[in-house]
């Protein structure tokens, strides 16, 4: 039996509070659905053009060449939005650096980088501190 090719692809994550995108890219012909659906499919439709936003800022030849699946899971709506889009962006810049070659993604990852951070970057800015709320502070009244 005849070894099959290994194939091209890549698998990262991205994240948002609780909410947790994986996205596994690899050699197609631009196909991007999120737990089995279509971008187009997807809720709230008011935040849809964050979705859109790694796709419009890098063009669409550039996801030409490659098809994304992403699988989330946890957190609220808004939250995983963020989580796809970032998993997306993500993705992309990992199967440019591995499969294509480094000028192209270090130019992909410039663009995102200087448009919104959030991107490639998981911030998690409001980070839970033991025994406090997350804004909490020091009250003599306590």
């Amino acid at each position: 039996m005849p070894a099959k090719p290994a194939v091209q692809s890549v698998q990262v994550f991205g994240r948002k509070k609780t909410a947790t995108a994986v996205a596994h890219c690899k050699r197609g012909n631009g196909l991007l659905k999120v737990n089995g659906r279509l971008l187009d499919t997807l809720e709230p439709s008011s935040l849809r053009y964050k979705l859109q936003e790694p796709i419009l800022l890098l063009g669409k030849e550039r996801f030409s060449g490659v098809d994304i699946r992403v699988r989330v899971k946890g957190g609220g709506r808004v939250a995983q939005i963020y989580a796809i889009r970032q998993a997306v962006s993500k993705s992309l810049v990992a199967y440019y650096q591995k499969y294509v070659d480094e000028a192209s993604k270090k130019e992909i990852k410039d663009i995102l980088i200087q448009y919104d951070r959030t991107l490639l970057v998981a911030d998690r800015s409001e980070e839970r501190r033991v025994g406090k709320e997350c804004r909490s502070r020091w009250s003599p009244y306590h």
